[in-house]
């Protein structure tokens, strides 16, 4: 049966099940949805006298001359001829029986990417076979699908277990969840027909449309995949409803008399936001809010608000931030909020001293800390609060959902879970969203503070150096302050990058009226700190620096940015570093310095931060031209993985999703529940794994 374990299979034992489990592969049903990565057409022979470099293709000869030659290293190189052309295989590695096959006059066919060698074309170590006397090249009459791997996992097994698994669907097909009106609508076929077609295509398949994930027994797959993420998130935000959460009520009066103490007062946008917010708290159940919200927004008040409000009904107030740089100018900005109010907010790092750690977590854990502000620290072992209540989590896109879940969970005691609210500067396309944040309700602040001007960016090539330079000397020069932004701490070899040591060297020489620092990841945190807080105060004139201060530095004075090697950088990290200028009211401005020449994709990524200040079209454009990874940030977006669909490519589909799960749940909530468990098995739940 489907359902059973891959162990039920011919060859498979527990030490291969424990590999196929890396790549996701539990049951017989999983390799249904293991897709290939990619294809190869071995349904033709390409003849020697036809082939050109770049051809990936199957060729068929009789070898001519086999030999080991020594050219810097070992080879072993088989010359191969069919009467309209010769080619050769090389292997680096190879055994003596291997290079005794190679007789001359023996057949051979052979796969693999052909490539210009020495002495002509040539295959470095093919996939081949050597044929009997007689033999005919072997032709597939389907593409050949190449599926990803693991370590000790061959394609040739992989291809062997997914034949097995295709051969019960046959008499076993999976069932058909989706309703057949929506398939229709859909112009999508059938899941098991769109599974057989994806493991043996056809030899006139579009190959091209396949590679682009396009194809419709693709999009059928996806489209089904992201109905199981889509109805996981909004099981998790059902649940949350049903939760218990403590209800803060009170405390209005405190909460007007903190607003109205700001030096500034709150945008409409803020306003409403609060509003929502301080609605959501006073619900007995966990509150569960995104705030978008562009650089320079004010997010981070409307959340100190919160804080405030949380604190005024006798609860705990969490704030986590990623890195120890944004969590410190956190820390700094609620402590200027809050002390006056002899409200101490607590600090905990994991590169704190252990005296400072004892006497923050013992604050925590017997609730003198009302406020607590740290890194990912605050859900490690060992803390515990009294009675924890809100949960702030800023730049929710680097944090995972298990993290996210696993704080929340912390928080859990009588009164019930934490409410949680979460924030992002980057502002994320509204399908994209619908597939990261199903499970959480969404504010949005699209306002900037009065006074504010928009960010004039240019870009110009580096070989314009010298003018940048005594652009940096002019502002500098007039009180005001810059940065210098580079992609690496110190020179290397493998990358043209323009480090920032070697910046900081450079513009201290060029510039010795100007008081220049550095800051990079390397430093101690109180270095940083040094460096960040005399940058802030006006010690500092130009900071160099790399994206370390991507996030988390507020310094209204300094209205011009200088970014080095902008070509090789996201939209959505560009974007975040130029929103470090123009928080004050003077006219700022971006300088995005390019190594030419630019190749198309660069050039389209540098035009959108010319044309818009806008971080909804950034990102819109973001999402098209990178994908999802890139905007959400790499390695812990928050998203599960995919199998199948991808965000940036699918991102289209998710109207079309939030349409099917509506039906499903309305008509047939059990074959919702059933495209869960297939998709995702135990981590249909996602954080309560």
């Amino acid at each position: 049966m489907l359902s059973d374990a891959l162990t039920q299979l011919a060859g498979v034992g527990p030490a291969l099940a424990t590999k196929l489990e890396k790549l996701g592969l539990n049951r017989v049903e999983d390799l249904l949805f293991l897709l290939p990565a990619r294809y190869e057409d071995r349904t033709q022979l390409v003849k020697l006298g036809a082939l050109s470099a770049g051809m990936r293709c199957l060729v068929s000869g009789e070898v001519l001359l086999s030999e080991v030659a020594f050219r810097g290293r070992r080879n072993l190189l088989v010359r191969i001829g069919d009467g309209s052309g010769q080619l050769t295989l090389r292997f680096f590695y190879f055994s003596k029986a291997q290079q005794e096959q190679f007789r001359a006059g023996v057949h051979v066919t052979a796969y693999g990417e052909v490539r210009k060698g020495g002495a002509g074309l040539e295959i470095i170590h093919p996939e081949y076979r050597i044929l009997r006397a007689g033999q005919d090249a072997a032709i597939n009459d389907a593409l050949t699908p190449i599926y990803p791997s693991t370590e000790g996992v061959g394609q040739g097994r992989l291809r062997n277990l997914v034949n097995q698994a295709l051969k019960q669907m046959r008499r076993e097909p999976p069932e058909e969840l989706l309703p057949v009106d929506t398939l229709a609508k859909l112009s999508m076929p059938p899941l098991a027909d769109a599974i057989e077609m994806l493991h043996n295509p056809p030899p006139d398949a579009d190959v091209a449309m396949l590679a682009a994930g396009e194809h419709p027994c693709q999009q059928r797959l996806a489209f089904e995949e992201l109905l199981a993420h889509y109805l996981s998130l909004k099981r998790l935000r059902a649940l949350a409803a049903t939760e218990a959460a403590p209800a803060l009520t009170g405390g209005k009066d405190e909460v007007d008399a903190f607003v109205a103490a700001l030096p500034f007062a709150l945008t409409g946008a803020q306003q409403r936001v609060t509003g929502e917010i301080l609605s959501d708290l006073a619900r007995p159940h966990p509150m569960m809010r995104l705030i978008q919200g562009d650089v320079g927004s004010g997010k981070t008040v409307v959340a100190a608000i919160a804080c405030r409000k949380a604190v005024a009904n006798g609860v705990q107030a969490a704030i986590m931030a990623p890195t120890e740089l944004l969590a410190e100018q956190h820390w700094r900005s609620f402590s200027d909020w809050f002390r006056p109010l002899d409200i101490e907010p607590a600090w905990l790092s994991g590169s704190q001293k252990a005296s400072a750690r004892r006497e923050a977590l013992a604050a925590i854990a017997d609730g003198t800390a009302s406020v607590v502000v740290g890194t990912h620290a605050l859900f490690q072992e060992g803390v515990e609060f009294a009675n924890l209540g809100l949960i702030v989590i800023d730049e929710q896109h680097r944090f995972g959902v298990h993290q996210r879940m696993a704080l929340r969970d912390k928080g859990a005691g009588p009164g019930g879970h934490p409410h949680q609210l979460v924030m992002t500067a980057t502002p994320i396309p509204r399908t994209l969203a619908m597939a990261a944040y199903a499970d959480l309700d969404t504010s949005v602040i699209d306002e900037l503070p009065p006074g504010r001007q928009p960010v004039q960016t240019v870009a110009i090539p580096d070989t314009r150096r010298d003018e940048v330079v005594q652009r940096v000397h002019s502002a500098c020069a007039a009180g005001g302050q810059a940065y210098w932004v580079c992609p690496l701490i110190e020179e290397s070899e493998l990358l043209d990058y323009q480090a920032a040591e070697a910046s900081y060297a450079m513009l201290t020489e060029a510039l010795p009226d100007v008081r220049v620092g550095l800051v990079h990841g390397r430093m101690r945190p109180a270095e940083k700190e040094k460096g960040m807080r005399a940058f802030k105060e006006g010690l500092i004139q130009l900071l160099v620096a790399t994206t370390v201060i991507e996030v988390g530095v507020d310094v209204p004075n300094a209205s011009l940015m200088i970014i080095e090697n902008a070509e090789r950088m996201g939209l959505s990290q560009l974007h975040q570093l130029r929103g470090r200028v123009g928080r004050g009211a003077a006219q700022s401005h971006c300088v995005l310095m390019y190594k030419p020449p630019l190749g198309q994709l660069a050039k389209s990524r540098l035009a959108v931060l010319r044309e818009s200040n806008d971080g909804f079209v950034v990102a819109q454009r973001d999402l098209e031209l990178r994908g999802p990874g890139e905007l959400l940030g790499t390695r812990q977006t928050g998203l599960p993985d995919y199998r199948v669909a991808d965000l940036g490519r699918d991102a289209s589909l998710m109207p079309k999703v939030q349409v099917a799960a509506e039906q499903l749940e309305r008509r047939a909530p059990e074959n919702a529940e059933r495209i869960v468990r297939r998709w995702l098995g135990s981590r249909g739940h996602y954080g309560k794994v």
